[in-house]
């Protein structure tokens, strides 16, 4: 499809209090979008909403809570009058070996990831159904090439490519396009949250190339922009992931021999260090903190 003019259109990003988020809103309220922004984190959110050339307005809420985000939904459109974009970019992360983890910080990237995206679908699709609008699902390299230490992450990445797909094919007749974000490795607060663990830090470097590298963030969101603008099924944040697509049924048979051999190399060191314990970088703070004092 050809670009569309994003002037005047509202966008909801979930998310949006940093990384990721905060940059896509950014960049599509430079496009003439107006943002509706939703988060865990009020004084973050109100900062980047201050700092939009456009109309914006932002929500307090856990994506997983579905009488708030209905609440939220409900509000946005008498606050904005329609909602034509949607983009489910919330997100958490933990890492290490599934038989250490902490079981209370997986099943939170479950919730989160994958249901809190499936929450925030049902919010919206009334509006979007009514807008023709386009509902951007941000997944991962993780859902195409699930890998070792990234149990939950996987899982819940893979769920959401999963959901978008057939979702997909259940609202197009009524003219609401939904389509996958794919990132790999980006410069984020959850990245380099991970990065603080030395083993999975050291692990992740020796992956082959390109996706062994951790990636600029500006360019990655302005790919994602452009397929908001062109509402595609598919968007790439770095150019090669769409490569991966093409091969990804060979992806486990080598993703299995090569990791063996890699986790059989570690194995003393994981052990030493045992699990991740909770969620990581900024945002899992934030979700912790929201979780402990709700």
């Amino acid at each position: 499809m050809g670009r569309r003019d994003l002037q005047g259109q509202v966008a909801v990003v979930t998310g949006a209090a940093r990384g990721v988020g905060a940059l896509l809103a950014h960049k599509l309220a430079a496009r003439g979008a107006r943002l509706a922004l939703v988060g865990l984190e009020p004084d973050e959110l109100k900062k980047v909403a201050a700092a939009l050339p456009t109309d914006s307005a932002h929500w307090h809420a856990d994506v997983t809570d579905h009488d708030a985000m209905s609440r939220v939904a409900r509000e946005v459109r008498e606050r904005f009058g329609a909602v034509d974009i949607v983009v489910a970019n919330a997100g958490v992360a933990t890492g290490g070996p599934f038989i250490d983890s902490d079981m209370e910080a997986w099943r939170r990237v479950i919730e989160v990831n994958l249901l809190g995206s499936v929450t925030t679908a049902r919010a919206f699709l009334p509006a979007l159904i009514e807008s023709r609008g386009y509902l951007l699902q941000i997944a991962s390299l993780a859902a195409i090439a699930p890998a070792p230490l990234m149990t939950a992450y996987s899982t819940s990445k893979s769920g959401v490519e999963a959901f978008a797909h057939s979702l997909r094919v259940e609202v197009g007749y009524q003219g609401v396009r939904v389509g996958v974000g794919y990132m790999s490795w980006t410069d984020t607060d959850m990245v380099r949250g991970a990065d603080q663990n030395e083993v999975l830090r050291e692990m992740r470097g020796r992956l082959p190339w390109p996706a062994n590298r951790t990636y600029p963030l500006d360019p990655a969101v302005d790919r994602i922009v452009e397929g908001i603008e062109r509402r595609s099924f598919h968007v790439y944040g770095q150019w090669w992931l769409r490569g991966m697509q093409s091969v990804r049924g060979c992806l486990p048979a080598l993703i299995g021999r090569a990791g063996e051999r890699e986790m059989r190399h570690f194995a003393p060191r994981l052990a030493a260090a045992g699990g991740v314990r909770g969620l990581v970088g900024a945002g899992g703070a934030a979700d912790e903190k929201e979780r402990t004092e709700g």
